[in-house]
């Protein structure tokens, strides 16, 4: 009994005064660094946590004080059992023995409450810091979208007030999502300027996050050599030109999708972690058109480099040709469906002179991992071409699709190149709910001839963020690193374009970053979607460019994706014959790649067949080193549209 209450008695004072104080110290203290508490709530805390160390260590004292006493007790009480006295007193004596030990009995009890308090105490504390702190994340929140309503509705209160014809401030903010008006002769407020100033904002106005060291100085005036007035022609509605009626005519519509049911968890099971091209995917989950023909859709607002051939200032150009590779993701807000995985060596063109102005030629150049080559020439003075790497896995509740390869665009008479990269695609709820996709990461544009800069960021959605959904801003610099112009929109929607006439730093925040505050002219309008065809939700949400691809063409070649079985049954409604269709086309894919196999390991040695079995050299385009990025990739080598004139098809593989 001795020894086991010394130890419990050590125990919990060990317990007591190192690890449970210091540690409830740290978890009730974790509130010092945030930064809604008040002053006088950290006042308050402060006097909390002091007020329980000091009682902590009272409780500390009374411990080694009832350890101490109580040893001393029971060494008095064992040396007078020990002495020969009457049997009256030894009788009182045991029963002062008695008492003794129930209260060191009740005094462990004691210590080993205490002990579980204070181990409960640490471990709940942990949950109600969290608790507290989610409960000030949300009243902030709450107090932010306040004052963002406040604002809002401060705008529009002016916009009402400036009536057409009053004169108006000709600088002004560019805000997210909508153009904000002038403001009046009336308005309430004193500046003659609004800015873009994260620090006030950082969801209703462009924010540039820079380093420290990165710091610019105020910069007065207007920016450069860029005319805004000349402008006008070139990015002002940029997007809103009619486009011109096509001389052949083409189909408006397709056979509506057929209501099949299928358990998509029954099949998805088995391959979480798994690439997405090497799953045997029914059709029932795609849409009736390739990922050749996917890629060709990037076209749909060609009209954009169309007019940045003719912009005279390379940051205005920069600003079209960003509008460009955000519209490239418009197509997909609805387009939830997977396109077909092209067959290797298959090909799809898109001869649209007449009507578009050009002539575009995709190739399926390998198929482990799934990459396609696409090259573009425009008579209107510029030149497309890249390859396309999807590199897609799936993850459970969700689906990431990462292009990979670089995009590079020329125009012939400027010499102006760029390049840039695809960003990411998330496809949501891929188990329960309603599939849904987003777009996410940072684009940089780059023009390698006079080294101006664009940097495109892609906002992820979420359900508790104030932005607006979609959301993409950016900002255009020229080579010497001064902004020119401030990018925002949607990529689902539009983008806009404000000229920057002065830029200065705000101050550091908290974590050390500075933000730059933009004023801006009024913004223009680079890029609006064109509105889908009706009754697009029964025809896979195709755009009216998409609902052409398909569409049976004279002329083209045997390996084109128009001559696809499995595809078209899928498009006129037959998706069980399109099934069959197309697990014979993988089977006689395979059938293939065996018998490349088996010539390679006739003349190669063993180890490297299976290596060799995959190099595929295709039809219509070569490897290059290509100078710009130091990769390796496919660019056309010419002859296709030779061949389709001549109609000398014979170099073509049998893949359908």
């Amino acid at each position: 009994m001795k020894g086991r209450g010394c130890w419990e008695t050590a125990s919990v004072r060990s317990f007591c005064s190192s690890g449970c104080l210091n540690k409830f110290k740290k978890d009730d203290s974790g509130d010092d660094d945030d930064e809604t508490t008040s002053p006088a709530d950290k006042s308050e805390l402060h006097n909390t946590i002091r007020s329980l160390s000091l009682k902590l260590g009272d409780l500390s004292t009374c411990n080694d004080l009832i350890a101490k006493h109580g040893a001393a007790l029971q060494r008095s009480l064992n040396e007078l059992d020990g002495l020969r006295i009457p049997y009256e007193s030894s009788e009182k004596l045991k029963a002062v023995n008695e008492r003794a030990t129930l209260f060191r009995i009740t005094s462990n009890a004691m210590i080993n409450a205490c002990r579980d308090f204070l181990e409960l105490a640490e471990t709940h504390s942990r949950k109600w810091q969290r608790a507290l702190q989610y409960e000030q994340e949300q009243r902030v929140h709450l107090e932010e979208t306040i004052e963002q309503l406040a604002k809002q509705h401060n705008s529009l209160e002016r916009a009402f007030r400036s009536a057409p014809g009053r004169a108006a401030n000709p600088t002004k903010s560019f805000s997210e999502g909508s153009l904000l008006t002038p403001k009046g002769e009336d308005s309430e407020e004193d500046e003659d300027t609004e800015y873009f100033d994260a620090m006030e904002d950082s969801t209703s106005f462009i924010t540039v996050i820079t380093e420290a060291k990165e710091d610019r100085k105020a910069e007065g005036g207007t920016t450069g050599p860029v005319d805004w007035t000349s402008s006008d022609n070139v990015l002002d509605g940029a997007s809103l030109v009619p486009k011109d009626p096509p001389k052949v005519k083409r189909r408006v519509r397709i056979p509506d999708k057929p209501n099949y049911s299928l358990n998509l968890w029954s099949i998805m099971k088995n391959c979480i972690g798994r690439e997405l091209s090497k799953i045997p995917m029914p059709v029932n989950f795609n849409e009736p058109l390739s990922m050749l023909q996917r890629l060709t859709e990037d076209l749909e607002y060609h009209h954009l480099l169309d007019k940045a051939v003719h912009c005279t200032s390379s940051v205005e150009q920069m600003c079209l040709v960003a509008a460009f590779s955000v519209s490239s993701y418009s197509t997909t807000v609805h387009r939830i469906a997977k396109p077909f995985n092209p067959m290797l060596g298959e090909t799809f063109e898109l001869d649209r002179l007449e009507d578009m102005g050009l002539r575009s030629l995709c190739e399926q150049v390998s198929h482990h991992p799934p990459s396609a080559a696409h090259y573009v020439f425009s008579k209107n003075g510029w030149s497309l071409w890249q390859e396309i790497t999807i590199s897609s896995k799936f993850r459970g509740k969700y689906l990431s699709i990462m292009p990979l390869g670089a995009i590079h665009l020329e125009f012939q008479d400027s010499g102006n190149h760029y390049v840039w990269r695809k960003s990411t695609s998330t496809v949501h709820n891929i188990i329960v709910g309603k599939l849904w996709i987003d777009q996410t990461g940072d684009i940089e544009i780059v023009n390698h001839k006079t080294k101006d800069r664009c940097q495109l960021k892609f906002l992820p959605y979420s359900y508790f963020s104030k932005e607006v959904a979609r959301k993409v801003t950016g900002v255009v610099s020229d080579g010497q690193g001064k902004a020119h112009y401030v990018l925002s929109g949607s990529w689902d929607e539009q983008m806009e374009c404000a000229k920057i006439v002065q830029s200065s730093p705000s101050s550091p925040s908290l974590d050390g970053k500075q933000k730059t505050v933009y004023q801006t002219l009024p913004a223009k309008l680079l890029w609006k979607k064109y509105p889908l065809p009706e009754n697009a939700e029964n025809m896979y949400y195709f755009s009216e460019l998409a609902l052409t691809l398909n569409e049976h063409e004279e002329g083209v070649a045997p390996t084109d994706s128009r001559l696809r079985p499995d595809q078209r049954l899928m498009e006129k409604g037959n998706w069980d014959e399109a099934n069959t269709e197309k697990q014979r086309l993988e089977e006689k894919q395979r059938m293939s790649r065996r018998r490349r196999l088996e010539a390679c390991s006739r003349g190669c040695g063993a180890e490297d067949a299976e290596k060799e079995a995959d190099v595929y050299i295709p039809l219509w385009f070569e490897k290059r080193l290509d100078p710009l990025t130091g990769e390796t990739a496919c660019m056309y080598k010419g002859g296709y549209w030779e061949a389709k004139e001549k109609q000398d098809w014979h170099m073509c593989p049998n893949i359908f």
